[in-house]
């Protein structure tokens, strides 16, 4: 078990963790058509997505974000604020840390550099383009800044991957490898291109309701999920750390479950058979029992597919009384930054004891049998799961519990 002593986060809910939370319970989204934005854009089948915010000089300073790829600007901001909120922990450099998750890295920085290349030649092309698209870039930049000479790792495991380095920063730390370890996950992957790619696939919603309902997760009539972007940051101390520096603990990563479907690159296993797996490990790990879990926050995108194979794993874990949000219905599927964002809001529902609510469930689907929180509900949550499943069939469920 170790302490989350500090979080930060980018959303399109806004800058900083109270905004997501007041957000989230608040109802809001921030859902744009990016039809106006030109040709390119308009042309899309899908031409929406849920925005982050501009990030101005009073944010971050506009030299240095120049230089940075929006993913790794975004990583940053939130790691500033986890780092602050832990209270910048005194820890040796080779005691300390990183680990930032991401499906995609630099990927606006790659499309916009090759246009340069197609317009201007060669010559043209920013010499800062590699070290912009990386996709380690953004844990790098984080290393840098803090002195985290213990190891800095990347997953890019799709929409796996933030709560995969959640789940490696634990690893970490029981291992003896780091006192303090800095993780999370960032996206910034809205662009024509990845829009038009992602609707060949046929996984985005379709465009026919007003635009803060088209995330629809386990509702009879959801048709897919709407990309958004954002980074989330945590910062996480083995107990013996916090304790010895009095820090205040906001919930534990109690366990965590990793597994893989071997089943399609896309699609889930209908089954739900290496979700089970996933969350069954993560609470073998924490010492519980199924029993003990309070509240699970879904990967629920908003696929057929995705919504019912999870909703059957839960079952088969939990039963069918377990409450269960999903807040992808408010601030979209942010990929590589989801996991990490929504073990954040499964802290904050720790500590709060309010699971917030899942927006525009307005007619559920029948066949997942789940307890759905669509009006937001007060209730001691000692012990939650946060699920985060991508493709390549990659799960990782993560247990959090109060202490």
């Amino acid at each position: 078990m170790v302490a989350i002593t500090g979080m930060g986060v980018v959303t399109p809910m806004g800058i900083g963790v109270h905004a997501l939370w007041n957000g989230l319970l608040a109802g809001r989204s921030n859902v744009i058509d990016l039809g106006t934005r030109g040709e390119s854009w308009a042309n899309l089948t899908v031409p929406v997505a849920f925005v982050a915010p501009e990030l101005g000089p009073d944010v971050i300073d506009p030299i240095r974000a120049r230089r940075l790829d929006r993913c790794q600007s975004l990583a940053v901001i939130a790691a500033a604020e986890a780092w602050t909120q832990a209270g910048a922990p005194e820890v040796e450099r080779d005691r300390l840390a990183v680990v930032i998750g991401s499906g995609t890295g630099g990927i606006q920085t790659l499309l916009d550099q090759d246009d340069v290349l197609e317009k201007s030649g060669a010559r043209r092309v920013s010499p800062r383009t590699v070290p912009m698209l990386m996709a380690n870039a953004a844990a790098a930049q984080i290393s840098i800044e803090y002195g985290a000479g213990a190891g800095v790792f990347t997953p890019v495991s799709a929409c796996a991957a933030g709560a995969e380095a959640v789940a490696m920063g634990m690893r970490l730390i029981d291992g003896d490898e780091a006192d303090v370890v800095i993780v999370g996950g960032a996206e910034a992957a809205i662009m024509p291109f990845t829009l038009a790619a992602f609707a060949q696939t046929q996984a985005l919603a379709k465009p026919t309701r007003a635009l803060d309902e088209l995330s629809r997760p386990f509702d009879l009539n959801r048709s897919g999920f709407v990309l958004g972007e954002g980074s989330g940051v945590l910062v996480l101390e083995s107990e013996r750390h916090a304790a010895a520096r009095h820090a205040p603990i906001i919930a534990h990563i109690a366990g965590f479950g990793i597994s893989s479907d071997a089943h399609h690159l896309t699609a889930p296993d209908p089954t739900g058979a290496g979700q089970i797996r996933a969350m069954a490990m993560a609470v073998r790990r924490s010492g519980l029992q199924p029993g003990d879990v309070d509240h699970i926050n879904c990967h629920a995108t908003g696929t057929a597919v995705g919504d019912r194979s999870e909703a059957a794993a839960i079952r088969a874990v939990f039963g069918e009384q377990v409450p269960v949000t999903a807040p992808k219905a408010s601030i979209g599927h942010l990929f590589g930054g989801a996991g990490a964002v929504e073990t954040i809001i499964t802290a904050l529902t720790i500590q709060t004891g309010i699971i917030p609510p899942t927006k525009n469930l307005d007619d559920a689907d029948p066949e997942l049998m789940l307890d759905v929180v669509t009006t937001e509900r007060s209730m001691p949550v000692a012990a939650a799961v946060s699920n985060s499943f991508g493709f390549g069939g990659q799960n990782v469920a993560l247990l959090l519990s109060a202490s």
